[in-house]
């Protein structure tokens, strides 16, 4: 299993959290198509102090433009033209946030996520690796039953960017099939490993009837930087729209746990909406 942390030059590869909104001031930051590392594209955010996850989300709604609306969820090709880069569309749609985990499901961790999130009445999103689904059943059948929406992750959680195109297709394949099999429902949804992407991993997603997911807040908590450090990350990031990045595997993730008590009912009482994505 491979774990964010691992890989070197990752600060680069998580520049990833595309908008495209109908005011002028969302923001928007794409990875390049060719597998070269991510830019920004808002010249003001490209001058902004700090690493971009901890630049702060101007208030505005959430929702993807989906690919591959009214097609079945299953291996089939994608009606062309299939996207570069992910879109997210964010009008004004009040105070809804969404809690992402990825590179679980992790026995150790991944029970205490959810009876926090059960605990206060919300649901997110779990990106999960192949390899940690198939050893951890019983854990993706618990998300799927408290209702969480589940994402593909890969199989391995390899650079994508450096797969060909019959490798993404073996990274994506059998971790959808894996997830239907324990769930009953292939996912809908998926995200690249260090939030990297290619025109290849869009285009095969697509075909498996798989919208890409990005983020816009990194809480940056697989650096195990304390858990005062990852609240502050989390509702200090806090506006209409944003996406959290936040793990439950790949390492100790205790501090997550942690920090997740601390921060989900500080965000309620904020007046957030803790929500999901929905496919059109």
């Amino acid at each position: 299993m491979k774990s964010d942390q691992r890989l070197p030059g990752r600060r680069t590869l998580l520049r990833l959290a595309a908008g495209l909104g109908t005011a002028a001031a969302v923001r928007m930051i794409v990875a390049d198509p060719a597998g070269t590392p991510a830019r920004y594209l808002d010249p003001a955010m490209a001058g902004a102090a700090g690493p971009p996850s901890a630049v702060r989300a101007r208030p505005a709604g959430y929702r993807l433009q989906p690919m591959t609306a009214g097609a079945p969820a299953r291996f089939r090709p994608a009606a062309p033209p299939v996207r570069t880069r992910p879109i997210e569309e964010r009008p004004d749609l009040g105070r809804a946030m969404v809690l992402t985990f990825d590179d679980g499901p992790d026995p150790l961790c991944t029970p205490h996520i959810l009876a926090t999130l059960r605990e206060h009445g919300v649901h997110a999103m779990f990106f999960l690796c192949g390899e940690m689904a198939n050893d951890k059943q019983d854990l993706v059948r618990a998300i799927a039953e408290d209702g969480h929406t589940i994402g593909n992750h890969s199989w391995t959680h390899p650079l994508v960017t450096k797969l060909s195109r019959a490798g993404v297709r073996d990274e994506l394949g059998p971790t959808s099939e894996v997830i239907e099999r324990v769930t009953g429902a292939a996912p809908l949804w998926y995200r690249a490993p260090y939030g990297a992407w290619k025109r290849n991993s869009f285009e095969i997603g697509a075909a498996m009837g798989m919208e890409p997911m990005a983020w816009t807040v990194d809480t940056l908590d697989w650096t195990e930087p304390g858990v005062g450090t990852i609240v502050r990350r989390g509702p200090g990031g806090a506006a209409s729209g944003v996406v959290v990045l936040s793990h439950d595997a790949g390492g100790d993730r205790s501090q997550s746990v942690a920090a997740l008590r601390r921060y989900l009912p500080e965000l309620l009482d904020d007046g957030y909406r803790i929500t999901v994505p929905r496919r059109r």
